[in-house]
């Protein structure tokens, strides 16, 4: 399946995406869920809109043999860094490969634009998210940061804090 770049016209697809893998019940179908650490949407399509026209941010889509959008992630060049967020995979098709691909791509992505570490912040409580990515060479940093509870990436329904998570690599390599 062809990992490329979404393009503005991914929009839609993309908004049903993110929000399928993070929050409500399609989301439970999966590992990845947060609907128990937050209520409401991850993303909108007006946000989705605004990061198409920021030249740091891109985003990845992993497609199917349809067409259809089964994956995604956000990356954002941050001098040195390249930070990865808004990683989705479809509920019913996680544990598949499909997000190991595009962690893959993601850090092919990094070495093109000479990046020597992405980074990451993952919510504190999933511990099995983290385990998955430390088993992919990605290691906590000793930074904790806030969760900005200003409604923006959904409704707070207990505590959360994140750990910021890295993975430094030889940009040559």
């Amino acid at each position: 399946m062809p990992i490329t770049k979404a393009t503005i016209t991914d929009v839609p697809e993309l908004n049903l995406l993110v929000n399928s893998a993070y929050r409500g019940e399609e989301s439970k179908k999966g590992w990845t869920t947060e609907a128990d650490l937050l209520g409401g949407i991850r993303i909108d399509e007006e946000t989705l809109r605004a990061y198409f026209s920021n030249e740091a941010v891109s985003i990845l889509k992993y497609t199917d043999d349809q067409g259809q959008i089964s994956g995604s992630v956000y990356l954002e060049i941050k001098g040195p860094k390249l930070y990865l967020g808004m990683f989705s995979v479809s509920p019913v098709l996680q544990g598949g490969g499909i997000g190991r691909a595009l962690l893959e791509e993601a850090e092919n992505q990094a070495r093109q634009h000479h990046c020597d570490t992405i980074t990451m912040t993952v919510i504190s409580s999933r511990k099995e998210l983290i385990e998955w990515y430390e088993r992919r060479g990605y290691s906590f940093t000793g930074e904790i940061q806030p969760f900005e509870g200003d409604g923006i990436f959904g409704e707070i329904k207990q505590p959360i804090e994140f750990i910021v998570m890295e993975k430094t690599f030889n940009p040559e390599a």
